[in-house]
């Protein structure tokens, strides 16, 4: 199998992915959950106004210092989608593959939750985890997943949803020529399955996969279907290469 990069989403850490990176290294591949710069254990290396690009150029650099990886499959959820397609647009032929789960080729932010993040990160942290689940799922899952964030992460979390809100990739999408899952919640308020549609409408080599009973939030609400979803993705691409 190619290497696996796990991409998180906004005001998250690596963590957020142990599902994943549990099941994929069962199988002894190249499994690595990434922390993005100022988040988790990685030292910010990037300036308090930074976009999509520049997340993306962070991570390529992982990949290729860092990591020395190769060929490499892509998986980010939410802002970690728009990353992974910021490179596929920018270094497609040195990846193998993307996996966009709760993302979309635009992804704008409410400017009350800009504002709450940016003034009271802790809150605003606490309400988004909240509206990334299904309502059945609050109650149980939030406080683990609250649990799972480094007080950095919520300090990130308005430059996140910035460069969130001034993302939008839609012109590009029909260069992108990569083998792609995508992957939704059915119940996702945040990225609802219209942005995974309109992805696998423009994404040539695309396969869309809507998981139910699952918020924004999918691969932590309903862990067993998305690691399956993406093995048997994965295997449908290595049998055609």
């Amino acid at each position: 199998m190619r290497p696996l990069i796990f991409i998180h989403g906004s005001g998250d850490n690596a963590s957020v992915w142990h599902a994943q990176h549990a099941y994929f290294r069962r199988g002894k591949e190249q499994v690595v959950a990434l922390d993005l710069p100022g988040h988790g254990s990685r030292p910010d290396t990037l300036p308090y106004e930074t976009n999509v690009l520049n997340y993306a150029q962070a991570t390529y650099s992982i990949i290729k210092e860092e990591l020395g990886l190769q060929q490499p499959v892509v998986v980010g959820h939410s802002l970690g989608g728009a990353i992974a397609l910021t490179l596929a647009a920018m270094h497609g032929p040195e990846l193998a593959g993307l996996v966009l789960v709760g993302s979309g080729a635009r992804l704008r932010v409410h400017p009350a939750l800009l504002e709450e993040a940016r003034s009271t990160p802790v809150e605003a942290c606490q309400r988004l985890t909240e509206l990334a689940l299904t309502p059945a799922h609050i109650t149980a899952l939030a406080p683990s997943l609250l649990g799972k964030k480094d007080p950095n992460d919520r300090n990130m979390l308005y430059r996140d949803l910035s460069a969130c809100n001034t993302f939008d990739i839609m012109a590009q999408l029909p260069e992108i020529t990569l083998p792609t899952l995508i992957i939704c919640g059915e119940e996702d308020r945040l990225t609802p399955p219209k942005y995974s549609t309109y992805l696998q409408q423009h994404l040539s080599r695309s396969t869309l996969r809507i998981l139910p009973d699952a918020g924004h939030y999918v691969m932590y609400e309903q862990p067993e279907a998305t690691n399956q979803a993406i093995a048997e993705w994965l295997q449908t691409i290595e049998d055609e290469m």
